[in-house]
């Protein structure tokens, strides 16, 4: 298999960046929307195969099991194509560091994404878990809410410290995916890192796009409480892309020497 040594992927992950925040509107919208739908398909993935499994025999071999499901998701956006917020997160910001393009390219990327991102994680929650009862019916709902409510209860803190931790790892997939020069090389580089941070648990705020209007569709916990948590994460993940990711392989790759 083969893949680009790590300033070679610099130069990549900058170069999508700029890309990235030069694509027709209705392109980055319609790319959003697919990414947020792939997104929670990889989550509404992960419930329908663990929600049944009992916790008191399966342990944290339930969490792994998640994990090695939810990647489909990512593997969609990045291999068939999708505008994902927390990968631009580190791309864009990457394409800025390096002065490819400006502070308002970010800030307008980022915005159209977001709402993309969210219209599309809606449309699944609604219309597969609410409408179709796919997160409404026995141990999925049970699996559904309880999940809802762990991300829900972090304090503001815990939740934007969760949120570093999520896109650090997902940012890291996305670049391995960069490195590989093939499908085979692009879904393992994707795979290993997603595993990790689903089965670890953090938060990734896509995914809540999801999971957390799959819950309040079934009639548990506020739209209020929803905006907090987005809050935390949302910002978590920026740091955890933008900086983690973007910024030290910037330093590390690209940035001129002094």
């Amino acid at each position: 298999m083969a893949f680009h040594a790590p300033k070679k992927t610099a130069q990549i992950a900058m170069e999508n960046g700029e890309k990235k925040v030069h694509l027709p509107i209705t392109t980055t919208i319609i790319l959003g929307f697919l990414a947020g739908a792939y997104i929670s398909f990889g989550f509404l993935l992960d419930i329908r195969i663990t929600g049944n499994l009992p916790e008191a025999i399966w342990g944290s071999m339930s969490a792994f099991i998640g994990g090695a499901v939810f990647p489909v998701g990512l593997v969609f956006v990045l291999i068939a194509g999708g505008e994902l917020l927390t990968g631009n997160m580190m791309a864009v910001a990457t394409a800025r560091f390096a002065g490819k393009i400006k502070t308002i390219h970010v800030i307008k990327n980022w915005s159209i994404i977001t709402v993309s991102n969210f219209v599309g994680s809606i449309f699944v929650a609604y219309f597969f878990g609410h409408f179709l009862g796919l997160t409404e019916t026995g141990p999925y709902l049970d699996a559904t809410v309880s999940i809802a409510a762990h991300k829900i209860e972090a304090s503001f803190l815990e939740a934007f410290v969760s949120g570093v931790g999520a896109n650090w790892l997902v940012c890291l997939a996305v670049w391995l995916c960069y490195s590989a020069d093939d499908v085979a090389g692009k879904i393992l580089g994707i795979w290993f890192p997603i595993m990790a941070f689903v089965a670890i648990g953090f938060q990734h705020v896509v995914a809540n796009m999801f999971v957390i209007p799959a819950a309040i569709f079934a009639g548990y916990f506020s739209w209020w409480e929803y905006l907090y948590n987005f809050a935390a994460v949302f910002l978590g993940n920026a740091v955890g892309g933008a900086i983690f990711v973007g910024c030290f392989y910037w330093m590390a790759y690209l940035r001129e020497k002094v």
